[in-house]
């Protein structure tokens, strides 16, 4: 697990447990598309640092921009993928 629900909910600044189901989902599938861009096969015992902020900055995307339509122009944050990107592992 990269990221547990007490780690994600500091980050979010969440203090009530009213959304914790939807923030593990939110915490699965941010873990998820992080391993899917590492080209990680599996699960690791411990995560570089970088890995674990990149994928709280995927969990707070998530948490604050629940819809796939926004009233704003969203971007991509580039500061994702300069701290994976040293332990991407390329397939050919």
């Amino acid at each position: 697990m990269i990221i547990d629900l007490d780690k994600a909910k500091e980050f979010l600044r969440v203090d009530h447990d009213d959304e914790d189901s939807l923030i593990q989902d939110m915490i699965d599938s941010a873990a998820a598309y992080t391993l899917e861009y590492l080209n990680w096969e599996e699960e690791r015992e411990e995560y570089p640092a970088p890995v674990i902020s990149a994928t709280l900055l995927m969990l707070g995307d998530l948490y604050e921009n629940r819809t796939a339509q926004a009233p704003v122009q969203l971007f991509n944050n580039k500061s994702y993928n300069r701290l994976l990107s040293p332990y991407r592992m390329m397939v050919i």
